[in-house]
């Protein structure tokens, strides 16, 4: 039995210097407990959802090798969000100094009332599927969605 996953964390960013909270969380993510940061997508400049009044964005995925099961993996992300100034306003797609997301797990499929993985809304987002696709392999199956380059597909490059 392997004690370990591979898990996709997308990072977006659009307060208080962006690459600086990417790098930032980056660090954080690679001293994780029982967790190795493995590859990192380039980063990318995109609009915002929702609320267009707001700044744009930075985003990446990282790819981890993780102990951490996804609840506590969830525990952790938030601790970094916070300790970065994160500040949960209640309005959903709100200006944020970071948002860490669980993308993927394993090939795990997760409904919790906290956690859904593969996150609930990642075959929409060309800000998750394209930095996913530089650093995963286009082959990947996503649980329930089907097949990392079929996703890729649907959007022009960012």
């Amino acid at each position: 039995m392997n004690l370990y996953s591979v898990a996709y964390i997308g990072l977006g960013s659009n307060l208080n210097n962006p690459s600086v909270q990417l790098h930032l969380a980056l660090r954080a993510l690679s001293i994780l407990p029982s967790t190795r940061l493995q590859k990192v997508s380039k980063f990318y400049r995109t609009r915002p959802l929702g609320r267009a009044w707001q700044p744009g964005y930075l985003n990446a995925v990282a790819q981890l090798k993780t102990g951490l099961q996804p609840l506590a993996l969830l525990d952790r992300l938030q601790a970094i969000e916070l300790h970065q100034g994160r500040v949960r306003s209640g309005y959903r797609w709100g200006p944020r100094t970071l948002d860490l997301d669980i993308l993927l797990y394993g090939d795990h499929q997760v409904a919790h009332p906290r956690l859904k993985i593969p996150h609930y809304d990642l075959s929409n987002r060309d800000f998750v599927v394209l930095p996913l696709l530089e650093i995963a392999s286009p082959r990947m199956q996503v649980p329930g969605l089907g097949c990392l380059s079929e996703l890729g597909r649907r959007f022009k490059p960012i």
